[in-house]
């Protein structure tokens, strides 16, 4: 919703565009924006999140490599990304981008620290699950593309 209010001006989704407008957004989320008719201001959390965001450097996520297995029994659906982080002190997870009624689709992310600690980086094993009845297509979105998992 927000990003649809603001393509006027600029695209919300534009990684470039928001950091050139951060200063401005960070001044209007507190006073007016978003306007109620579109959802209202934004929690607390969510400007103090924004603030730090800009504070840090703007740090952007990266996607991931992995390798994804899908396992299926009769309690659950288990969808399972495996590797090493790139960096020591790295974080990963699996966001779900977007789903319909045939397909789920996942993005894998890599975040990496504010500060680098070295040393050796971490194997991962990140994992998703969700009921076994659940049974569209699955995708993955990373570095490497979009891949289907099942």
């Amino acid at each position: 919703m927000d990003r649809e209010h603001m393509r006027f001006a600029f695209d919300l989704w534009d990684y470039d565009q928001i950091v050139q407008h951060a200063d401005d957004v960070a001044a209007r989320i507190v006073v007016d924006m978003p306007p109620a008719d579109f959802g209202g201001p934004w929690p607390d959390e969510w400007v103090q999140l924004f603030r730090r965001w800009m504070t840090t450097g703007f740090k952007r996520l990266e996607p991931g490599t992995a390798q994804y297995t899908w396992n299926q029994t009769t309690t659950a659906t288990t969808l399972r990304a495996t590797g090493t982080y790139p960096a020591a002190g790295y974080n990963g997870w699996l966001q779900l981008e977007s789903e319909t009624d045939t397909e789920k689709t996942y993005a894998l992310y890599f975040e990496a620290p504010d500060n680098h600690p070295g040393g050796t980086p971490e194997d991962f094993n990140i994992r998703e699950r969700y009921s076994a009845a659940d049974n569209r297509s699955i995708f993955i979105r990373d570095n490497a593309g979009t891949h289907q998992i099942h």
